[in-house]
């Protein structure tokens, strides 16, 4: 079974969000400002991440977007070149379609630092600027997740994927079970507006400047 570019969706309706301009808008001005400060910070962490381990400075993976499209997703690597053809190897401790292990020895040190205070996110700006994502929506997940999804799980894809979101703020990391996610993917679908979503981002600054819920 290979992944299509738009999955089939029982639901035929567009959620409000990937109808507003003004989101759009802000998403735009958004990507702009955290590419720029991507570019501050891209030199100390691409020097960091080379001599911690040699390899790639950025990681690169096929996730599905807004109603199933797929994209590749942008990421400064923190785990050690090739992490992917290893994961067999390392136990899974979360629940459902995710893969998370809180002492994955396949991150690297700089990779923990990066990932405890999110930076490694910051090329997804990128992401957003292409359209591909929002700064609020929902997590994205890889095509793996969504060829074993059921029915209910199928909503969830009706907004854009999102740098930060409901799963951020609530937990980050320490969520590991997918049928939560899905609930706070559902729950931000339900609360969505322009004003919610701004008050997600101030609260992913303030959980990211605690370094809470991430590993």
């Amino acid at each position: 079974m290979q992944p299509q570019s738009q999955l089939e969706n029982p639901v035929d309706f567009s959620h409000p969000s990937t109808l507003s301009w003004a989101k759009r808008l802000i998403d735009v001005l958004g990507a702009i400002i955290g590419l720029l400060i991507t570019a501050i910070l891209f030199l100390p962490i691409a020097i960091a991440i080379k001599i911690d381990d040699p390899g790639p400075i950025f990681y690169s993976q096929i996730r599905c977007g807004h109603r199933g499209r797929t994209f590749r997703m942008w990421k400064f690597r923190s785990m050690i070149a090739d992490a992917d053809k290893l994961q067999h190897l390392v136990h899974n401790q979360a629940k459902g379609n995710i893969f998370k292990n809180r002492h994955d020895p396949r991150v690297t040190r700089v990779g923990r630092f990066l990932r405890r205070t999110s930076l490694d996110e910051f090329p997804q700006f990128w992401n957003v600027l292409k359209g591909d994502m929002s700064l609020v929506g929902t997590r994205p997940p890889t095509v793996s997740e969504v060829m074993r999804y059921k029915e209910h799980h199928w909503k969830r894809l009706e907004v854009k994927p999102g740098i930060t979101g409901e799963w951020q703020v609530r937990g980050r990391s320490k969520i590991e079970d997918f049928e939560e996610i899905v609930q706070l993917d559902l729950q931000y679908q339900d609360r969505w507006s322009l004003l919610y979503d701004l008050s997600l981002v101030v609260q992913t600054v303030f959980v990211v400047f605690v370094r809470d819920g991430a590993y």
